[in-house]
């Protein structure tokens, strides 16, 4: 295939607006609610985050697959994001550590991906009029027809995502004579959460996302993690109930992004959907219980409502979002319970928000002691 010859693809807004671009070589049509990630780096674990599945993801740094891929570089066995969308795209790779090419790569997984985007112009357009449905097309689909299809795509707002990324049976992870045992119920787990865990000598049991109090409690654990994932979390009734049951207990419960808002839910919180999102690995979040500055990776169109949560007599917001105030961090003042919307796992700081890890650990010692 000759690069420069490519074909001429199409990336279509669900208000009718249309960016022009070319194909990388895989021809297809795909759909999804257009985001953007302002992540210089880590395009991998992006794209393998179950957090993003369902989503079109436009990348807003120039240089996309410069650095191949890494099989142990991935958040899921899978890739989750439902296109690509970016200016340059590498089909060469330099890293000594690489063990294949970014295009092989979507390949494998048949990833629709569209380059020669103006990226600056689209991400400035998503910002100004909010988080979208919209389609890709590299294999000369019509924009008419194009139309007629995005127009039965659901919205993300009420859709419910985790029973598409959880699993489906429960597994172990980690040294069965490990010192905790925990809990986790997949939501759309990230495997490196997992992996800080482990590291703090932690063996846990990861559920299904629909799986009961009961389920989890069946494994005696010391303490419940409560993961990331994707789409609204409203729908998500088992889960809410599930973690009502957790608390009404008082056990240890650690939340993150999805699972942050499924915690405030099961103490009647409202969530929203938000009009563009968190997607970075640069976002300013504001410690209130130290004063401290961490720079943090976040990955979330929905949020919890401050308003409530600060209205609710048994919560205190722990972490604030620097740029927009929203609700970054929770704890409950009457329960061993706490959580927080960005990724600690992520690490871009690289390590200003790992100490959570160890802060549920803490918590875990304290109600074993």
């Amino acid at each position: 295939m000759k690069y420069s010859n490519r074909n001429k693809a199409i990336l279509l807004l669900a208000d009718g607006t249309v960016f022009h671009g070319k194909s990388i070589g895989i021809e297809g049509t795909v759909f999804g609610e257009v985001c953007f990630n302002t992540g210089m780096t880590g395009y991998q674990e992006i794209f393998t985050d179950p957090s993003y599945f369902g989503q079109i993801m436009v990348a807003s740094n120039a240089h996309i697959g410069n650095y191949g891929t890494n099989e142990e570089e991935v958040e899921a066995d899978r890739i989750m994001i439902s296109g690509l969308v970016c200016k340059n795209f590498s089909f060469n790779h330099s890293r000594v550590n690489s063990t294949d090419g970014l295009k092989e790569y979507f390949e494998k997984q048949n990833l629709v991906a569209i380059s020669d985007v103006d990226t600056r112009a689209l991400v400035s357009y998503i910002r100004d009029n909010g988080a979208m449905n919209a389609a890709i097309s590299t294999d000369g689909t019509s924009v008419e027809d194009l139309k007629k299809q995005l127009a039965e795509v659901p919205n993300m707002d009420g859709l419910e995502l985790s029973s598409k990324v959880s699993t489906t049976e429960p597994y172990f992870v980690g040294n069965p004579d490990a010192k905790y045992k925990i809990s986790a119920l997949d939501l759309g787990i990230k495997k490196n959460i997992l992996r800080n865990l482990v590291k703090r000598d932690c063996y846990i049991k990861v559920f299904p996302y629909n799986s009961t109090y009961e389920d989890l409690r069946s494994f005696n654990p010391d303490g419940y993690f409560l993961s990331n994932g994707p789409g609204d979390p409203a729908p998500l009734v088992v889960a809410q109930d599930t973690a009502k049951k957790i608390l009404e207990n008082n056990e240890p419960v650690f939340g993150i992004c999805l699972g942050h808002q499924v915690l405030a839910l099961a103490n009647g919180i409202s969530t929203y959907k938000m009009f563009n999102g968190h997607r970075g690995i640069n976002h300013p979040v504001r410690n209130m219980i130290t004063g401290e500055g961490e720079i943090t990776s976040q990955n979330h169109g929905f949020a919890v409502v401050r308003e409530e949560l600060e209205k609710h007599p048994d919560f205190e917001i722990t972490h604030e979002h620097v740029n927009d105030g929203t609700v970054a961090g929770m704890r409950m003042k009457n329960k061993n319970c706490f959580s927080v919307q960005y990724h600690p796992e992520a690490s871009p700081g690289p390590h200003d928000a790992s100490y959570l890890f160890d802060q549920f650990i803490e918590n875990i010692q304290k109600a074993k002691n």
